[in-house]
């Protein structure tokens, strides 16, 4: 239960003790630490092991970039598999479990691939698994699947509850390091609203790790105070444990918060995380930079780790991997290391410097030269040194810090196929020109590795962006260092120096791909696996670059990089789901008169995400077909009722509405009175029918357009798309009022009289005749809208509210209905009362129909152009015999029309080649005694009267029919206009 790690000072707090089991040990940590740096401070290096090999892994980094490190934490339905122990932060009762192993974590029986190195080279697999062919799926396959993954899963439902949210924001600023902070600052100070966000839960960045001093205070003393200030200007917003996973079109980020996971259980109310998308009109992406290791012969022991991460771990979390330690470097920031660890009584076996200008120290020994190799089976205990001179020392140490240099944070640079650019003083890439919109990069994400350049840059960014005038604030006085680097990838003569820890890719794998031609630095990537770690190359990714470079005799700028995508982080799926999950996977959207409709004991049906009433069956009826034809049979006796309100419904408003709507219908728009309705008839721009419904002028620049209720989201894109791309000079614009209107289909005889009994206005046939449409009120001023329209071939009326007096509407219609018999109709009545008028709907709207399929060819206007009206005229689309909407009907009364069978001739064969056509909707009339349907028949607008077979193979129905009118009742229209 010792912490024999533990040092003294640090920005943990040691009087709060917190016990946490790994692999089933207890162990203690206090509060502050990350559950990598309470393993350390116990003495653990062994953490995990490798994807391929499974070879003993240990931390290497401190951070989000780390490879090796990733284990499951919580039990039960909380497991979480892959989960950087750098990042994890301890909590009381914390459990966490190794991965990726057969056995235990010592004794791993997988570790046997590691004898078998030879045979499991680079892309071994696409040779190996493409013979014999037999052996794919009986082989193969099941020996990859079971090998896929590192983690597991504990097929439990998640407990937890995700959310999404939106945010907007002037200048968001990515990363709190003292660029992040210095920008905050400057803009916060003038007033701008600022999001500073960063992905760890102690805001300051590497200033929490660093030992030199800001303005005379520590680094960590004066980011707290920033902090400080920053958290009482209610113009900032600080969000802590955020990770900004990527950088989308339109200045939107997506951010993942992770609200509740440095808790056992979220708090009662709280989600796990949430997906925040920021709207921002600029940005300062102060995400700092990663060091890079060097490769050389088993340079993947745990005990090697980053010389920065090992500063990290004594300064912040006062943690040192070992009591000895070694330093392997070719720049000034390992000696730093060195000379942090040395301060805090750690022992320094030496610094090995590949400079030949290292500088001295009179606090630890300086060799010149490289390290070649280590020993330690389960952790590091030796590391052979090989000296300029050719000679060779053992240093013994338990741990080593390895320090290859820099490599700034460009990955969200890139996420807009952005390209990076060579800087050869720093010998790494940065940021190129080609950023996304209203980003700048500022500190060591720049390539500025200074504190002092990073402060400069933070506030030089963000007074640029702002527009703030003015001087700058003074920066507080910090160390402006130069960097001195030399470039070192790898040590020559390496068998099994390591590039890749996750994936075990070598520098071995990546000559092996220069030698077979995958050459490119994606094939590199995908041959070797390099870079396809759940750290997606963050330390790994430069030195397979290098190596090939070398190799094929080029520099790395020409060489060149894979461009990095979203998420920057790993990012669990829950989140990306938000609350969708359950029944909100598939919310249910319900009526304004859904309540009423309850009341009345209809049943209902999905209607995409809608619940509509399907019947409304009464006392006495035992059948759904009777509840459907007394509703029918009253609707065109008397008067009916149904909630309409699903149809889509778009508003059109501006000076060229009518001259838009000309260019998305086929049929023509721009002479349409003000006050009266149209139907209208929509085609793709290939010429097939897309979807019909009317469109109301209820002013010059005012249109309100109706649709199916299943294509309402489609047509809305579509007609969004025609705005943006087809017709951007247009003055129009468009919102999708679906939900913001109550809208009631009242048809029958008796609509009028019922109406006049609420409306405030006169709606006499005279003034108001067929395809009127009107702003009212009614009910004494309730503002509504009216429009003259018939899908049953009833007279009838839509009357609109807004949604929240639908129920009230419904419920008074309802009342002045009840001397006129009123009956509530469903979806089945709407759907029978549709067909028997030979109106089209869905099932004829399928994707494949054309105007002149549908009897409608008459309407693709010759006097105006309009989506698909070209291609419409094809010849394959009007050729001799196309498809016709005809009427169905028995010959014998008795006898069913099913929808979906296939006319044939009264004669011959039944098969595909002589199929005749198709019944695309089918009911039951009770008007006229028997089923009928409509549908499609080849030259059938010719073939009035004709005598055909129905035909259904699949359910052995085979009925004598006679091809029809489409209009069953009221051919000539003279209900819907009485």
């Amino acid at each position: 239960m010792t912490q024999k790690n533990r040092l003294s000072g640090g920005q943990i707090d040691p009087n709060e003790t917190f016990s946490f089991k790994f692999d089933g040990k207890s162990y203690q940590g206090h509060k502050g630490d990350t559950l990598a740096s309470a393993l350390l401070a116990n003495g653990v290096r062994l953490m995990g092991r490798s994807f391929k090999y499974h070879r003993p892994r240990g931390v290497l980094t401190a951070g989000s970039e780390e490879p090796n490190a990733l284990v499951e934490l919580r039990t039960g339905a909380r497991q979480e598999p892959n989960t950087r122990a750098t990042t994890a932060e301890l909590f009381d009762g914390l459990v966490a479990k190794s991965q990726n192993r057969l056995g235990s974590l010592r004794f791993d029986a997988m570790a046997i691939n590691d004898r078998f190195s030879n045979f499991l080279t680079a892309g071994f697999y696409y040779k190996t698994f493409m013979w014999p062919k037999a052996f794919w799926e009986k082989v193969y396959e099941p020996i990859i699947r079971k090998a896929a993954g590192l983690g597991s899963l504990s097929l439990e439902d998640d407990p937890d509850v995700y959310d999404k949210g939106f945010l907007h924001c002037d200048l968001l600023i990515i990363g709190s390091g003292p660029a992040g902070l210095s920008a905050a600052l400057t803009a916060g100070r003038s007033g701008a609203q600022v999001i500073l966000a960063d992905e760890d839960f102690r805001m300051g960045g590497r200033l929490n790790s660093e030992t030199h001093e800001i303005g005379g205070t520590s680094g960590a003393q004066w980011a707290a105070a920033t902090m400080a200030e920053l958290s009482a200007l209610p113009n900032v917003r600080i969000m802590t444990r955020t990770t900004v996973i990527g950088a989308f079109d339109h200045g939107i980020y997506g951010a993942v918060e992770r609200v509740s996971d440095h808790l056992a259980t979220p708090e009662a109310g709280k989600p796990r995380q949430i997906l925040w998308r920021i709207y921002t009109k600029h940005t300062v992406l102060a995400a700092g930079a990663t060091e890079r290791p060097i490769a050389f012969e088993n340079n993947d022991r745990p005990g090697i780790m980053l010389a920065s991460a090992m500063r990290t771990y004594a300064n912040r979390f006062a943690v040192t991997a070992d009591q000895r330690v070694a330093i392997f470097t070719n720049n000034d920031d390992g000696h730093r290391t060195a000379a942090d660890l040395h301060a805090k009584g750690v022992k320094i076996a030496a610094v090995v410097d590949v400079r030949a200008d290292a500088p001295s120290s009179m606090d630890y020994e300086v060799l010149h030269g490289e390290v070649v190799n280590t020993k330690g089976r389960l952790g590091l205990s030796f590391a052979e040194v090989k000296l300029a001179d050719g000679s060779t020392r053992t240093l013994e140490a338990g741990a080593l810090g390895v320090s290859g240099g820099w490599n700034p944070n460009v990955h969200m640079t890139c996420h807009q196929r952005g390209r990076p650019t060579w800087n050869s003083d720093l010998a790494a890439f940065v940021p190129g020109a080609d950023l996304p919109m209203g980003m700048v990069v500022a500190g060591a994400a720049n390539g500025d590795l200074s504190t002092h350049g990073a402060l400069l840059g933070g506030a030089q960014a963000a007074k640029s962006l702002l527009g703030i005038k003015g001087r700058l604030p003074k920066l507080p006085e910090t160390e402006d260092a130069p960097v001195n680097v030399t470039p070192f990838w790898y040590v020559e003569g390496a068998s099994r120096a390591w590039i890749d820890q996750q994936n075990d890719v070598t520098v071995k794998d990546v000559k092996l791909s220069h030698q077979e031609g995958f050459r490119s630095v994606e094939h590199l990537k995908r041959y070797t696996t390099l870079g396809m770690a759940t750290d997606q190359g963050k330390t790994s990714n430069m030195g397979g670059l290098a190596i090939m470079a070398e190799l094929a005799g080029k520099t790395i700028p020409e060489v060149g990089t894979t461009i990095f995508r979203p998420p920057y982080t790993p990012t669990a799926i829950g989140v990306l789901a938000g609350r969708h999950t359950g029944q909100d996977f598939h919310p249910k959207r319900l009526t304004p008169s859904h309540k009423w409709a309850e009341e009345r004991g209809a049943v209902f049906v999905e209607v995409g995400n809608w619940l509509r009433a399907q019947w409304f069956p009464i006392a006495g009826e035992t059948h759904w077909r009777e509840s459907v034809d007394r509703e029918v049979l009253a609707t065109r006796k008397s008067v009916g009722v149904c909630d309409v309100t699903t149809l889509g419904k778009v508003d059109v408003q501006g000076p060229d509405a009518a001259q838009f709507l000309n260019m998305v219908y086929c049929n023509g728009f721009a002479k349409l009175a003000v006050g009266k309705t149209r139907y209208g008839l929509m085609l793709r721009e290939d010429g097939i029918a897309m979807d019909d419904g009317t469109a109301a002028r209820l002013a010059e620049d005012h249109f309100v357009v109706t649709t199916t209720t299943a294509n309402a989201l489609p047509v809305y894109r579509h007609m969004e798309f025609v705005r943006q791309c087809l017709a951007p000079d247009m003055d129009v614009q468009l919102i999708s009022t679906t939900e913001a209107w109550a809208q009631y289909a009242v048809a029958g005889p008796n609509a009028r009289k019922l109406l006049e009994k609420i409306v405030d206005v006169d709606i006499s046939n005279d003034a108001f005749p067929f395809m009127a449409c009107a702003n009212i009120t009614i009910c004494g001023g309730l503002r509504a809208r009216l429009f003259r329209i018939s899908f049953s071939g009833e007279l009838a009326y839509e009357i609109a509210v807004p949604t929240a007096y639908g129920d009230a509407l419904m419920r008074k219609i309802m009342e002045v209905g009840e001397e006129f018999n009123i009956t509530p109709y469903g979806t089945e009545a709407l759907g029978v009362m549709r067909i028997e008028k030979g109106h089209a709907a869905g099932n004829e709207l399928n994707g494949t129909t054309t105007a002149a399929n549908l009897g409608m060819g008459h309407m693709v206007s010759s006097l105006k152009d309009s989506i698909g009206k070209v291609l419409s005229q094809r010849d394959g689309l009007n050729a001799d015999g196309d498809l016709r909407q005809v009427g169905i009907k028995p010959v014998d009364p008795a006898d069913p029309v099913p929808a979906g069978a296939h006319l044939m001739n009264a004669d011959g064969p039944v098969d595909a080649t002589h199929d005749q056509g198709y019944a695309t909707s089918a009911c039951y009339s009770p008007n006229l005694g028997h089923s009928i349907a409509i549908g499609f028949l080849k030259n059938g607008s010719e073939r009035m009267g004709e005598r055909m077979r129905l035909v259904s193979p699949l359910t052995g129905v085979e009925t004598e029919v006679e091809i029809v009118s489409a209009h069953f009742i009221d051919p000539d229209g003279e209900r819907l206009r009485a």
